[in-house]
């Protein structure tokens, strides 16, 4: 059966980018290209439009997009983690852009690419983007990691009630055998909570696998550094758009951008974040807690103030 993705507040963004003709815009997150097809469409000959993701399938998607297109922009597709914006910015020699995205949601291909993103099925505990580093997997960390460590990653990043009793979960069950599965991670949660946790129409392991997923690829980590250079090399009247799916992406958004405002670097496009449509919500449940948050840099922008980072998990390996 073949994978669909829908993409999230679509029309919303695009609209809110505001994109013209001749613009250089970057689609830091290519995912399904659903935002990348539509950035397409709205860019002209003389426009660019630079497409990144971490997975070399998903520029492989946005590849056959844009093969599919006559006289369009330039485009560029680059294999990388959107934190080295800069970088691959540098590389392709263009010192300023006009609109980048940042769609945060993951795609519904990850579902397929068996690397243990999904509590549904069987696969190995991996829940990285791109092809698996050593010692930087899911099994690695939670196999490696105190029971402390453990314990603040789930309650910081999947806001679980049951945190410490997870933790504690995970470091007896690894002591008989190492937790390499999907399903033996599962077998763990479900037996660390209360009986009634199990019966909820949340899944009691959905809030562990997304702070898991968060630590793993060091997400916000990711997103302060993209967002950062994203903010010093966007042209005035340029737009930044960043769609977030849980409060504690959005509060890094919300909080870098009123920085931006209060320092008079920009505006916000508008002043309570876009969420999805009653119909989009119905039609897709993923849809549900996303928000959209748009900001428009002016003539006069300092320096992206330093904060300290999020807790992450690089600090532990």
């Amino acid at each position: 059966m073949e994978t669909k993705h829908e993409s999230v507040l679509l029309n919303e963004a695009i609209e809110g980018l505001d994109i013209k003709k001749t613009d250089i815009v970057v689609d830091a997150t290519i995912g399904g290209a659903g935002h990348f097809s539509k950035m397409l469409s709205a860019l002209g000959p003389e426009g660019t439009l630079i497409g990144i993701d971490a997975d070399d399938e998903a520029v492989e998607r946005a590849q056959k997009v844009a093969s599919s297109v006559q006289e369009g922009p330039t485009v560029y597709l680059v294999t990388n983690n959107f934190r080295n914006l800069g970088a691959v910015l540098d590389e392709l020699e263009i010192p300023s852009i006009s609109k980048v995205l940042f769609d945060l949601g993951w795609s519904s291909f990850h579902l397929t690419r068996g690397r243990g993103f999904s509590f549904k099925a069987e696969e190995p505990l991996l829940m990285t983007y791109g092809e698996p580093e050593v010692g930087k997997t899911a099994a690695d960390l939670i196999n490696s990691a105190t029971e402390e460590e453990l314990s603040e990653i789930i309650f910081t990043y999947g806001e679980e009630r049951f945190a410490r009793a997870i933790a504690k979960g995970i470091v007896n069950s690894r002591k008989e055998k190492k937790i390499l599965t999907t399903g033996n991670l599962v077998e763990v949660i479900t037996a660390a909570v209360p009986g009634w946790y199990t019966h909820r129409r949340l899944h009691p392991a959905t809030k562990t696998f997304q702070a898991l997923r968060i630590a793993v690829n060091d997400e916000l980590g990711a997103l302060r550094e993209g967002l950062t250079v994203a903010m010093e090399r966007i042209i005035p009247g340029g737009r930044i758009a960043v769609i977030t799916f849980h409060s504690i992406e959005d509060r890094i958004v919300k909080q870098l951008f009123r920085d931006a405002v209060y320092t008079k670097g920009g505006t916000l496009v508008n002043r309570k974040p876009i969420i999805p449509s009653d119909f989009e919500a119905r039609a897709n449940p993923r849809a549900r807690s996303g928000k959209l948050r748009i900001f428009e840099r002016c003539e006069h922008f300092e320096k992206v103030p330093e904060r300290i980072l999020p807790f992450a998990y690089h600090t532990y390996v």
